[in-house]
């Protein structure tokens, strides 16, 4: 870690200020149940200075839970066979505080995973896997002796996607800041939630029960702005009225990289899985937190994405994104022999850059980053793309295996990235 030494203190247990009239159970719904005993550990960093951090979130995090009590709760077992629920028992959520012992800007790099392994808390199972007892959230904040500091917050993900996660950060924030209540009012339960069409939800789901987790190298890749511009500029020349997003041209320059680092067979289907928020599709209400996720897949053969422009792997992208799956798409990643022939790409976007007025913000303005955790263990290679930082658009990359991690990088060179090193 260079270095850098981390305090905690105990953990303790925050629950709502004030008492909450929560009876009964909430059933999760069909997307929830994708991501159930399903952690995820996301750290937001935070430059600007605030008042006793420490105190002021905890404060904040206890007054958010008498809107969030579903929070607060625990999962448990439900009336009905295979039926899981969140038991609304109040609770509260694990809450640690901890010291850095150096300036933010002294550390040498954030994303080291030995240092994020002290900058949250996790799970305690072997495997780590979220078990009924558990809270539903662990929380640490670290001040830096700059007085900026690191949110690192590990949840179980049936709670909550990335947006819902989101609007409950966002939430803590304006009550840490001396707001009367969040300014959306939140829902946990929506029982006219529209489901992506069943087959599909069934067939995914059943592949993904399939496959084995394997150890992939755990990276750390900054992708130049400048050439995210470029793709940009480009694909807008050659497709008039349509527009390149940032998230787009990383994931087009990464799935290609990839698979021309691990392609033995050209004519193998390839597959670019991404995961979208279904909320339009399922009419979800205003101020909804649970999952409300589709996945979505482009496929292609190996040849055509190493050899093709990038252009086109970016319209391949465009073709897929905001329509709702079909039978077809699940059919085309049925026949992929091979899970490692599929990268999935996600974005914690929606943690950091937030509608206008929207921001996560405690008192000293919004993060100045957001970053993801792995042990490097996954069902498919993976990619998580981060806030973009000064001229560079953060990526954790746990998306080839070790073997193949040298020539990745050396294609992630060749394509004018800043140079990279595993940090498995």
């Amino acid at each position: 870690m260079s270095g850098v030494m981390i305090s905690k203190s105990p953990a303790v247990v925050v629950k709502a200020s004030e008492p909450v009239m929560a009876a009964g159970d909430i059933k999760l719904s069909p997307y929830d149940m994708w991501f159930v005993n399903d952690p995820v550990t996301v750290f937001l960093v935070f430059e600007h200075p605030i008042r006793e951090p420490v105190e002021t979130i905890k404060r904040g995090l206890s007054q958010a839970l008498v809107h969030y009590y579903p929070v607060a709760g625990r999962l448990a077992v439900g009336a009905t066979a295979g039926e899981l629920v969140i038991n609304c028992t109040a609770n509260g959520v694990s809450f640690v505080a901890a010291s850095a012992n150096c300036a933010l800007k002294d550390v040498q790099d954030l994303s080291d995973p030995s240092l994020k392994e002290e900058l949250a808390v996790f799970y305690p199972a072997a495997n780590g896997l979220c078990r009924s007892s558990d809270p539903l959230v662990l929380m640490q904040v670290t001040v830096f002796s700059c007085g900026g500091f690191v949110l690192g917050l590990t949840l179980n993900h049936a709670v909550a996607d990335g947006v819902g996660m989101a609007q409950f950060l966002q939430a803590i924030g304006e009550l840490s800041r001396g707001l009367p209540s969040p300014s959306v009012v939140p829902i946990r339960q929506d029982d006219s939630l529209i489901l992506i069409p069943p087959p599909v939800f069934t067939k995914f789901l059943q592949y993904m029960g399939s496959i084995q987790p394997s150890q992939m190298a755990v990276l750390n890749i900054a992708v130049k702005s400048s050439l995210i511009s470029h793709i940009k500029e480009k694909y807008a020349s050659m497709n008039p009225g349509r527009r390149c997003s940032a998230f787009d041209a990383v994931a087009a320059v990464l799935w290609r990289c990839r698979t021309r680092a691990t392609m033995s067979d050209p004519d193998a289907l390839n597959v670019l899985l991404f995961i979208a928020s279904a909320r339009k599709y399922a009419g979800a209400k205003e101020g909804y937190y649970g999952n409300c996720l589709m996945v979505q897949l482009v496929s292609a053969t190996a040849g055509a994405v190493a050899n093709g422009d990038i252009t086109d792997i970016v319209k391949m992208i465009h073709g897929t994104k905001n329509r709702v799956p079909h039978e077809s798409d699940i059919d085309n990643l049925l026949q992929v022999a091979d899970s490692y022939n599929i990268m999935s790409m996600n974005s914690w976007r929606s943690l950091v850059i937030r509608p206008a007025g929207e921001a996560i913000d405690f008192g000293g303005g919004a993060p100045a980053r957001a970053m993801g955790h792995s042990t490097g263990i996954s069902l498919v290679p993976k990619c998580t793309s981060c806030l973009p930082g000064n001229d560079e658009y953060n990526v954790l990359a746990v998306c080839v295996k070790e073997d193949h991690a040298s020539a990745f990088l050396q294609e992630l060179e060749r394509t004018h990235l800043i140079p990279i090193r595993s940090l498995l």
